[in-house]
This record gives C-alpha cells, sequence and structure tokens, in this order.
C-alpha cells in the first residue's frame, strides 16, 4: 500500500490512531481521511493469512487471484520497488498461475467487482464464480461484507461496464465506433472500402476530402491478442510524415509496439481499450443518432 508518508509501523495500531495519523500527515486530504483509514485498517488487520486476493489489469481485462501467505510488514529501510515507487507497508501474496478473463465472467459479476479501488471486499456468491471458472473450489473463501464506498465503486465500475459495452461490438461494428468518434471531434469521416488490403478502415479530414489537414489514418483491431511491432511498422509503412494516425487495438500493445510508435517518423497514436473508453465518456455528448444506438449510454450523476 502507498501513504509513503507514513513513516511508522501501524501493525499494533487501532483505527483512530491511523485516522489522526493520516491527518496529520495529509492537511489537504481532509475528504479522503475516512476512506484512507478504512483501507489502511483492513489491510493491516481484517485480511488475514489464507485470504485471497483479486487484482485487475486493465490492459489485458485479465483477473489474477493471489493468497496471503503473511502478516502485515512495514520496512523503513529496507523499502520495495515496484512501478518505479518504493512501497513501506506490505502484505506478502502467492500469485496463483491462473488468471480469468473479465468476458468469461456473467455480467453480474462484472458489475460487483471493484476495479481500481485501492481496496474493496467481493461478495462471496462472486467469489464463488470465480474460483469456479478458475477451478479453484478447494481454496473456500469466506463470505465478506458488502463494501462501504459505494459512490466510488459505482464510478469505477461504470468505466469497467463501458469497456464491457465496446468488447460486445464485433469488427464492423468496432469501425463504425470510430468513425463516430471522429464524427463527434468534428471530423468528417468515412469508413473504407473493404478489399485484400485491410491497412485502413477509417480516414478522416477536415473536409472529407483530404485536402486539408490534418489528414486522419485509421486501423482497427478488435481482438484479445496484443498487436506488435510487426502490424505496427505493416500499418505506417504507406504512411507519410504529414499524416495523422491512430492504431486501435482492444487487446492492447506489446513494449516493442510502443517503441516502434515512439520512433516513427509519421505521427502515430496507440489507442488500447482504456484510452477509447476515456475518449468516449469525453466525446459521448457529441455523438450523432447512428452513434447513440451503436452504443447506447446513460449519464449519472452521484452526490460527491
Amino acid at each position: 500500500m502507498g501513504w509513503d508518508k507514513i513513516q511508522e509501523d501501524l501493525r499494533h495500531k487501532n483505527k483512530q490512531y491511523i485516522h489522526n495519523l493520516l491527518s496529520k500527515e495529509y492537511p489537504d486530504k481532509e475528504s479522503a481521511i475516512n476512506i484512507w483509514t478504512s483501507y489502511l485498517d483492513k489491510f493491516i488487520h481484517k485480511i488475514a493469512i489464507g485470504d485471497l486476493v483479486l487484482t485487475y489489469n486493465p490492459e489485458d481485462r485479465t483477473y489474477l487471484l493471489g493468497k496471503i501467505t503473511g502478516d502485515y510488514q512495514y520496512l523503513h529501510s529496507n523499502k520495495t520497488l515496484f512501478l518505479g515507487k518504493y512501497w513501506s507497508h506490505l502484505r506478502p501474496i502467492k500469485w496463483e498461475k491462473n488468471t480469468i478473463s473479465r468476458d468469461s465472467l456473467s455480467q453480474a459479476t462484472k458489475n460487483s467487482l471493484g476495479t481500481s479501488l485501492t481496496l474493496s471486499e467481493i461478495q462471496s456468491e462472486q467469489a464463488e464464480e470465480i474460483l469456479s471458472v478458475l477451478n479453484k473450489d478447494d481454496l473456500n473463501p469466506s463470505p465478506v461484507p458488502e463494501d462501504e464506498e459505494e459512490n466510488s465503486r459505482e464510478i469505477e465500475e461504470s468505466f469497467e461496464r463501458l469497456k464491457d459495452r465496446i468488447m460486445q461490438l464485433d469488427a464492423d461494428q468496432m469501425e463504425e465506433l470510430l468513425k463516430q468518434i471522429l464524427i463527434s471531434m468534428g471530423y468528417v469521416a468515412e469508413r473504407t472500402p473493404k478489399g485484400a488490403d485491410r491497412a485502413l478502415d477509417v480516414f478522416a479530414s477536415k473536409d472529407g476530402l483530404g485536402l486539408e489537414d490534418p489528414r486522419i489514418f485509421v486501423e482497427v483491431k478488435h481482438r484479445k491478442g496484443k498487436m506488435g511491432s510487426k502490424e505496427i511498422r505493416q500499418f505506417l509503412g504507406s504512411r507519410k510524415e504529414a499524416d495523422k494516425c491512430l492504431y486501435v487495438s482492444t487487446g492492447g500493445f506489446t513494449k516493442d509496439a510502443h517503441y516502434e510508435a515512439e520512433r516513427s517518423n509519421v505521427p502515430l497514436t496507440l489507442v488500447d481499450i482504456d484510452k477509447l473508453a476515456s475518449i468516449i465518456e469525453r466525446y459521448y455528448d457529441n455523438f450523432s443518432a447512428e452513434g447513440r444506438t451503436l452504443l447506447p449510454l446513460k449519464k449519472t450523476y452521484l452526490p460527491l
């Protein structure tokens, strides 16, 4: 867990002590202190050895399952480096080899899973489904109470549900979705004719004729596998330095693909499922009737 300003062992500290300490070290985060206190208290005192942990990788839409193997640890001088940051408050975990695709879960379980909240608890019914899919029935999870941060959970889950809806589209609908996105951004966009060469799926420009810059070329790959450097080079092979290019892959991209895009002389933006969903959230109010029919969404307002 984070909160690196808390530089002391919290193993024998109660919830009120943790609350006071957070308030002292993060005086500008008053609205978050209660939630942070709950996170740390659960992490240190409520989670037990043998409990199961589920974490989500949005890049490839998979969940990983692990088991807590030790008590809370505080590392002061020997911190752990992970994701470019040092961490002091730790719980050891043994990760299982199997992963589970989000797309293999029922909609009810998808809706119930917190996604990027720091720490949340899973209902026993959903835990049983996850373990059944993973063939880990011998792990026997115990029922757990409902999570208490409902608004935060709803915000995070709505983003995942949007990605679920995108993943349910077929290849032709995905191309149409990219066309509608570009139209909502103020461009004149058209899907390209289908032929032997599928290196270009959507073309857009300000005038619709390609006479005015920018000229935008879009390739859409709607599949689970990540796109690599080879696919990026093939796409860029017929492009010019003045062209603006988008490569959309709902399965994500390899590190080599990102490197190929960064060193390209042709301006290229790689769009994975997370970035695509964020773009849709930003421009959905400008979608045409055709776009809203293709991807019907409803805006929800939550009290702060």
